[in-house]
């Protein structure tokens, strides 16, 4: 038995902000139940509510059964902790203190190897045991070889910094469905995956007999593994819940259905209202001359009265108005051309020509070289001139190569990480990043630079540092910087993880829009049919070229 039962929750930014406005939902034993809303509205920050590691400022969550959580840190793992440690992240409280405790001893151990240290060694030993650790370790030796192709003894001390975003996810993915919790909640889960992982995920939550509560903004993932979907919508006071009894396949018709009703109940409030002010407003300039309407008025007044206290029916949920704009520019006719360009370690030599306008998908599974690919490309190619050089000050790790790969004349690349990861960009408010410019763009007034974040949806975030904004708004404010750097290459990976479903499909409007080449590394099914053509990370090995996605590549074949 495993359920969460959300009711009446507010949620105040220490800027006094309401973000949550009486949040009131229930997750019932056994569903996969999907949280979607538009970037920014507080779904994760409802997660970590549930998980409890906020305090509402008002209502409570109830829940049943043992608790596993996905935190959205995984898949962005960059520091030095090892795979061990990204599998005692997803492990129950107590096993995961045991681990610590045996860590801690170890270290211990080897700056004083006297008695009390070794007792304490023995004990965390045995407590570690107790927990059941040599159990779950029989667990995450499954867990490895069915992620990363390599049994946990080998794979325990490796750095996670080492895994692609994807096998970080499906690490703890496996490590979270194989492990005794009954209820999961899982923030993005989809993220970082490629396509046969987002098939393994979706088999996963049609199978399991857990109960899991998780936020996507994939529709296919939505479409075929998502029972009810609670959507955040926001208000003027904070977002609330609605909530859809179905599937993605009913969603969109009943929230356009409901919201029509809305539109003619309030209608009808309206008309209603003012019916009433006008029979007040009758009563009243009758009572002036006849005392006998005076009773008359005073029961008008009452009936308005009641009628406003009983207030207008549920206000309409605010939209996003997201416009993304694009621009680009001419360039040479061959905008990127790779001669045996070979990824050390990763593919084998392959030579591509991409030219001005194409739209380009780059596809693969996970940590076959696609973002080694789209990096090689975002820091000028091989031995790039000065004006080759990125749009932006965004951190750039090298990327060893053969071959060469060369980029045409007037290419300007603009790089969209997808960890989100910007140095360039901590400690500062968008309204700051967009006001001082740099090398690479002009800065903005106060007026245009709100006007630019207002088509980004972003305006009401002006004064917010940018690692401060959620995922989504961090990637929309990525773009945004892109757009305004004069980019005319594009380089995108995995661009639309973090995007709401309306800001996706701004991003392929402005792609259609953009005078320029897009080359973008993606695992959505749903963006990819916007592409021309496709370059292909095979499980051999081998780059190739096809017209139309191919999603079936395995794991590459390589020595691990």
């Amino acid at each position: 038995m495993a359920h969460i039962d959300v009711s009446g929750i507010d949620y105040f930014l220490s800027d006094g902000t309401q973000l949550l406005n009486g949040v009131t939902f229930k997750v019932p034993d056994g569903s996969k139940t999907a949280l979607i809303g538009p970037n920014g509205t507080g779904k994760t920050t409802l997660f970590k509510i549930i998980a409890g590691d906020l305090v509402p400022d008002e209502g409570v969550v109830g829940r049943s059964g043992s608790m596993g959580i996905m935190r959205q840190f995984v898949g962005q793992v960059r520091d030095e902790s090892t795979v061990r440690d990204l599998l005692v992240s997803a492990a129950p409280p107590a096993l995961a203190a045991a681990a610590r405790a045996v860590d801690e001893a170890e270290l211990a151990m080897m700056e004083h190897d006297d008695e009390p240290t070794q007792m304490r060694y023995a004990q965390a030993i045995v407590d570690w045991g107790d927990a059941g650790g040599y159990d779950v370790e029989t667990v995450w030796d499954e867990v490895c070889m069915a992620a990363l192709g390599i049994p946990f003894d080998r794979a325990q001390h490796r750095p996670a910094s080492s895994l692609s975003g994807g096998e970080q996810k499906r690490l703890v993915l496996e490590a979270l469905f194989s492990g005794p919790d009954q209820l999961l909640l899982l923030d993005e889960p989809d993220n970082y995956l490629d396509v046969p992982g987002k098939r393994w995920l979706e088999n996963k939550l049609n199978e399991s007999k857990k109960t899991v509560f998780f936020i996507s903004h994939d529709r296919e993932l939505l479409n075929n593994a998502a029972g009810r979907i609670v959507t955040l919508e926001p208000g003027i006071n904070g977002a609330g819940a609605w909530v859809h009894g179905g599937g993605f396949g009913t969603y969109v018709d009943a929230r356009r259905d409901r919201n029509a009703r809305f539109e003619e109940l309030r209608k009808r409030w309206d008309e209603e209202h003012v019916k009433l002010k006008e029979l007040v407003n009758m009563y009243k300039t009758k009572a002036a001359f006849r005392s006998d309407m005076a009773n008359k008025y005073q029961a008008a007044q009452t009936r308005l009265a009641k009628f406003l206290e009983a207030g207008p029916p549920e206000a309409l949920p605010l939209e996003q108005n997201v416009n993304m704009r694009l621009r680009g520019g001419r360039t040479a006719k061959r905008a990127v051309v790779a001669e045996k360009l070979e990824l050390t370690g990763l593919m084998k030599p392959f030579s591509t020509e991409i030219w001005f306008g194409d739209r380009v998908g780059v596809l693969g599974s996970n940590g076959s070289g696609k973002s080694h690919f789209l990096r090689l490309l975002a820091s000028g190619g091989t031995d790039p001139e000065r004006e080759h050089l990125p749009v932006s000050d965004v951190e750039i790790a090298e990327v060893p190569h053969e071959g060469t790969v060369k980029l045409g004349a007037r290419i300007r690349p603009g790089f969209f990480a997808q960890t989100h990861s910007r140095p360039d960009l901590l400690g500062r408010t968008l309204l700051e990043i967009l006001h001082r410019g740099d090398e690479h763009r002009s800065g903005l007034g106060r007026e245009a630079a709100s006007g630019a974040l207002d088509s980004y949806g972003l305006v009401g975030s002006a004064e917010q540092k940018y690692e401060s904004l959620s995922g989504g708004q961090q990637a929309r404010f990525q773009i945004l910087l892109l757009q305004l750097s004069g980019a005319t290459l594009l380089l995108l990976d995995e661009p639309t993880d973090n995007l709401d479903l309306h800001s996706g499909e701004a991003l392929e409007r402005a792609i259609d829009a953009f005078e320029g080449t897009v080359l973008a590394v993606t695992h959505d099914r749903w963006f990819a049919k916007s592409f021309d053509r496709f370059l292909v990370f095979g499980s051999d090995g081998k780059v190739y070229e096809s017209a139309e996605p191919v999603w079936d590549e395995s794991r590459v074949e390589r020595a691990r």
